[in-house]
C-alpha cells in the first residue's frame, strides 16, 4: 500500500536530525496537522501521511467507521493494513534520510492518534516522543504491544481530549491514563474546555511538549 505524504526539510540534514510523523483524523488529509509546523522545531524533518481510503467531502481516512454500531467502531482488517503500511514507510523514509542516531516522534488526532497508540506500543525502541490528540486506544488493536516496563522507558505521551467532545467520549480518552499507568509508561494527560479538536491552550502546551 503506497501513502502520499507531505514533507517539510530543515536546511541541515545529518544522522542525528529528529524527525516527526504525522497521522490526521477521519474525513481530513495531510494538511492538517500539517498546518503545525510553523510553531515546531526548525530543525525537525516533518512527514505528514495522507490516509489511503477516502470519504465524503474529498477527505481521507485510515478505516471504516460505522458511527452507528460502537462494536464496529473500527474495521479492525483495515486499521492493521494502515498500521503496516506506516510502519513500512516510516522505516524507508528514516533509511533514505539516513536518520541512524536520531529521534523519531509522532503526532496523531483522532484517528490517527488511535493509531499513533498502537505505533508506539508494538515499536516502542523506535520513537520517543508521541502525541495523541482526541482519541483513544483501541484495545482490539493493542492486542501485541510490549509491556516490559525497560523496553518502554524512552516513550514520553502527551495525551489531550476536549471536555466537549462529542465523536470520541471524554471516558474513552481516559482509558489511555489507565493504560500507561498500568504499563510504567511516561505521560502527561490534560484535559481542556473544547469540543473534538485542538484549543489554543492545548496547542500551545502541545507545542511545548515537542520543543523538550
Amino acid at each position: 500500500m503506497n501513502l502520499n505524504y507531505i514533507v517539510r526539510e530543515p536546511q541541515n540534514i545529518t544522522s542525528k536530525t529528529p524527525i516527526l510523523f504525522m497521522l490526521h483524523g477521519y474525513g481530513s488529509n495531510e494538511q492538517d496537522l500539517f498546518s503545525f509546523r510553523e510553531s515546531l522545531p526548525e530543525d525537525w524533518i516533518i512527514v505528514s501521511f495522507r490516509a489511503p481510503l477516502s470519504t465524503e467531502f474529498e477527505g481521507f481516512s485510515w478505516y471504516d467507521i460505522d458511527f452507528n454500531n460502537p462494536e464496529k467502531f473500527v474495521d479492525l482488517q483495515q486499521a492493521n493494513e494502515a498500521l503496516q503500511a506506516i510502519t513500512e514507510h516510516i522505516m524507508t523514509i528514516i533509511n533514505n534520510y539516513g536518520l541512524s542516531d536520531s529521534k523519531t516522534h509522532l503526532c496523531g488526532f483522532s484517528q490517527g492518534g488511535i493509531l499513533c497508540y498502537v505505533l508506539a506500543l508494538r515499536y516502542p525502541e523506535l520513537f520517543n516522543l508521541v502525541a495523541c490528540l482526541s482519541c483513544y486506544p483501541e484495545e482490539k488493536l493493542l492486542t501485541d504491544i510490549v509491556t516490559d516496563k525497560k523496553n518502554l522507558e524512552n516513550l514520553r505521551f502527551f495525551i489531550s481530549h476536549g471536555t466537549d467532545d462529542a465523536i470520541i467520549p471524554l471516558d474513552w480518552g481516559r482509558k489511555a491514563a489507565e493504560l500507561l499507568y498500568d504499563l510504567s509508561c511516561y505521560f502527561s494527560f490534560r484535559e481542556y474546555m473544547s469540543g473534538h479538536g485542538v484549543n489554543q491552550k492545548n496547542y500551545m502546551d502541545l507545542m511545548d511538549f515537542f520543543s523538550k
